[in-house]
């Protein structure tokens, strides 16, 4: 018989994915969630982008978009948070059903639109947070505009004043596919403005987190090497490859296949592992990434650190392999590290592309 948390993630799968999704967060925020102790892991540990991680893995935005859960998502056994998409205004998003299991591929779609329920009442949870566990980990906060925002640009200017001050790291989602202003950013010349206005507010604010760009899988070569090129001269930290994806590959077996939304999880893998790859030459390794997208074990985000990854991150995966997803991926991380004569896990990053 498998852990009680392997079990309610065994019903919780019979429920609708939104409402499941609920019940899990509403566990881990009343401190039902696992409780892993620290890991003795040094061959895992890295500074990156001017922060300490003990582990590089973490959860994704998405999973806890109103900043509900981070007490009980530190437990997990993860090196780092991210929380949101989060927009200035709260917003209800898309109508329901907008979120589907493809259960056959371990995947999802959703077509969330970025429900939330607005900065101010996120940055009062995290400062709440941070209130009670100073020495917590790093953590990011997930911006995104409002669908209906006049001035999608002023969004995140806004945001970076809210939670500057009490975030280790700002993401600028340019890249969702689901709601009015979630792409409009990926034209070169807005970016270009973007990231100018936004070093400058940040430059201004007096407090300045890191600020990593994510870019969806979609893009064609030469659009993605433009805007890459915009993200390094514009000082940006560090870039997250990938964001769901549109394309609904052939394979894919579920009833939910061709519901309309951002795809994740399993399908994304081999997508996501070509562009980080990508986006590693071109960098030359300079800029530090994040690798998402179909991560389901230490072999997998292993494939992404070699390709080029920092850090992973995960979502889709916990849904299907539950909440000690993490702590297996660590420890096999590590394991493999070892085998193929690494001391540290920095010495991996990029090293297919040494070979």
């Amino acid at each position: 018989m498998g852990s009680i948390h392997q079990i309610a993630n065994l019903v919780l799968r019979h429920l609708p994915a939104e409402t499941a999704h609920g019940f899990a967060l509403r566990g881990l925020s009343a401190g039902l969630g696992p409780r892993e102790r620290p890991d003795d892991l040094p061959i895992l540990d890295q500074s990156c982008f001017g922060l300490r991680f003990a582990n590089p893995v973490g959860v994704s935005a998405g999973f806890d978009k109103n900043a509900v859960a981070i007490a009980g998502m530190t437990k997990l056994g993860g090196g780092f948070i991210e929380v949101g998409g989060v927009t200035p205004l709260p917003q209800a998003g898309n109508p329901r059903p907008r979120l589907f299991r493809l259960t056959p591929d371990k995947a999802a779609i959703n077509r969330m639109g970025f429900n939330n329920d607005g900065a101010e009442i996120v940055r009062e949870r995290v400062s709440d947070h941070l209130a009670r566990e100073p020495a917590s980990l790093p953590l990011g906060i997930n911006m995104a505009a409002n669908a209906a925002s006049p001035d999608p640009a002023q969004d995140f200017i806004d945001l970076i004043t809210c939670f500057g001050p009490v975030a280790d790291y700002l993401t600028i989602d340019v890249s969702c596919p689901n709601t009015e202003n979630g792409q409009v950013f990926l034209e070169p010349t807005a970016l270009e403005n973007l990231l100018a206005r936004l070093n400058a507010a940040r430059d201004t604010s007096g407090s300045r987190p890191a600020l990593v760009a994510k870019l969806a899988p979609d893009l064609e070569d030469t659009h993605l090497t433009e805007l890459i090129e915009i993200i390094t001269a514009a000082g940006v930290d560090a870039i997250n490859l990938c964001n769901t994806t549109t394309k609904r590959p052939t394979s894919l077996k579920s009833r939910h296949a061709q519901e309309r939304g951002g795809l994740s999880g399993t399908p994304l893998f081999e997508m996501s592992n070509a562009m980080l790859r990508k986006v590693y030459r071109n960098t030359g390794g300079r800029v530090p990434l994040i690798g998402v997208g179909g991560i389901t074990s230490g072999a997998d985000a292993y494939t992404k650190i070699c390709a080029g990854a920092n850090l992973v991150q995960l979502y889709t995966g916990l849904v299907f392999e539950g909440p000690s997803l993490i702590q297996r991926i660590k420890h096999d991380l590590a394991e493999l590290l070892k085998r193929d004569g690494y001391a540290n896990i920095t010495e991996a990053v990029g090293c297919e592309h040494r070979a």
